[in-house]
Parts: structure tokens; sequence; C-alpha cells
């Protein structure tokens, strides 16, 4: 059994050349036993990057046997071989480790591509903090990132075999991340407002407070008890405004 060179402070020495990322991919692996007798197995792709990965699999085939990957999903093939299995090397404790005869990230589908892209943007946000940007802009790509990694999140989910008692739509996904970013948006909005930035001046109040008005409006017919869809879906004068405790400037002026 191989095992893993070992540093001088002896820790592990990585040889994989490039940063492999979850998914959960979906495949058919096909290959020929030493008989000659034609195999084919259901895997899932577990660890991925544009040369290989390792997969989930029932039979695992022999070091070194050259396979075919489906991509269920996309029907797309492509050649590889095995490098390494349970009974091989150290690390490998489950399924096998392949490598692509030919390097093709894109193989792999969108999961793994918006995975690149999130790694590279996390990479980059490093590499502006260490320039010592505006705290503010940074929060906003940090903000930006992570909205990404949950779309990317969604994706991986919407192309994973939903089990039972575990299906959720992707419009329930989509909406909750999108209430959980307004929810976030509306606090900065006030941390905004507390610390001076916004004023009579600044432009998308008016539509902002309409905005706002009208979802009040609309969540408090769909949380009310006792209001009937009927009436939910009638045109009604939106509801007084809760008292904020202050006036704002303008107001003030006026005075």
């Amino acid at each position: 059994m191989k095992r893993r060179p070992t540093a001088p402070d002896g820790t592990k020495v990585e040889r994989r050349k490039e940063t492999r990322f979850p998914v959960s991919i979906s495949l058919e692996v096909s290959w020929k036993t030493p008989d000659g007798v034609l195999m084919k197995e259901e895997a899932v792709a577990r660890l991925v990057n544009a040369r290989g990965g390792l997969l989930d699999i029932a039979s695992n085939p022999e070091l070194g046997t050259r396979v075919t990957l489906t991509n269920v999903l996309s029907a797309e093939t492509i050649e590889a071989r095995v490098l390494a299995t349970p009974n091989s090397r150290i690390g490998v404790s489950h399924g096998i480790v392949v490598e692509l005869v030919s390097a093709d990230e894109g193989f792999w589908g969108a999961s793994l591509q918006v995975k690149i892209a999130s790694a590279e943007l996390q990479s980059l946000e490093k590499s502006l903090r260490s320039q010592n940007l505006d705290p503010r802009l940074l929060k906003e790509f940090r903000d930006a990132v992570d909205y990404l990694q949950a779309i990317a999140g969604s994706v991986q989910q919407t192309r994973e075999p939903q089990t039972e008692g575990n299906e959720e739509s992707t419009d329930s996904r989509l909406v909750g991340e999108r209430i959980r970013r307004a929810i976030n948006f509306c606090l900065e909005v006030i941390i905004d407002f507390e610390a001076g930035h916004i004023t009579e001046e600044t432009k998308g109040l008016t539509e902002l407070l309409e905005t706002a008005e009208q979802i009040s409006q609309r969540f408090r017919t769909l949380l009310t008890p006792g209001i009937s869809r009927g009436m939910r879906d009638t045109d009604s004068a939106a509801p007084e405004p809760a008292p904020v405790g202050r006036r704002s400037r303008a107001e003030s002026r006026m005075e």
C-alpha cells in the first residue's frame, strides 16, 4: 500500500496539483475486467477537479483500470483511469480515485465551475483585504460572494437526487434566500441612516419607502389571522406606518 511522503515537520505532503471541490454528481462507470467481462455501475462524484476526482461506487475496478465515465445529467462521456482504491492507498477509505485522460472541468458540469468561481472570488477578497480597502466595500464584496455560494448550493441541491422527506423546490430555496438578503439589506440601510449617511437628498428614498409599504401591506395580510384569501387579493389602503421614534432631518427643518 502506497503511503504519502512526509515533510520534515511530520506533516503529509500534498501530491495533488489542484484543489478538489465537494460536489454530488451522478455518473455511470463502465469498464472491462481482466477476464474481458463488461461491467457497469452507478456512482456519485464527491470531490472533483479538472483532472479527476473521488467517486462513491459499489464495485471497485482494479487499480490502473481504464474506465468510461458518463455524466447522467448531460450524457457526456470521458475516459479515465483508476489511480487509487481502498486497498491501494492510505486515505482512500471507500470508493475510487480516478484521473481523467484529458483534463476537463466542464465534464463535471456547472456545480464545479460555480465553486471554482466562488473560490477565486474568496482569493480576490483576501487580496483586497491586504490592500487596506474601505471596510464597507469589503463587506459589500463579501456579501456578493456569500450570495454566489448560496446560489451554488441551490444549483447543487437541484442536481442531487431528492430523498423522501427531503424535498424542497427551487422556488422555495430561492425565495428563502431573497428574504434573507432583504433582511440584511434593510438592516444595513438602518445602520446607514443612524450613521447619518442617508439624507433627504439621497436618491431612491421615495421608491424605497413605497416598496417597503407594499411589502408591509402584503405580509400583514398574509400573517394576520382571520383575513380571507379574497381580502388578500383586494387593493386596500396601506396601514399606517409605526412610529420610529425620531423625525427625519427634513421634518425638523420644516419646523
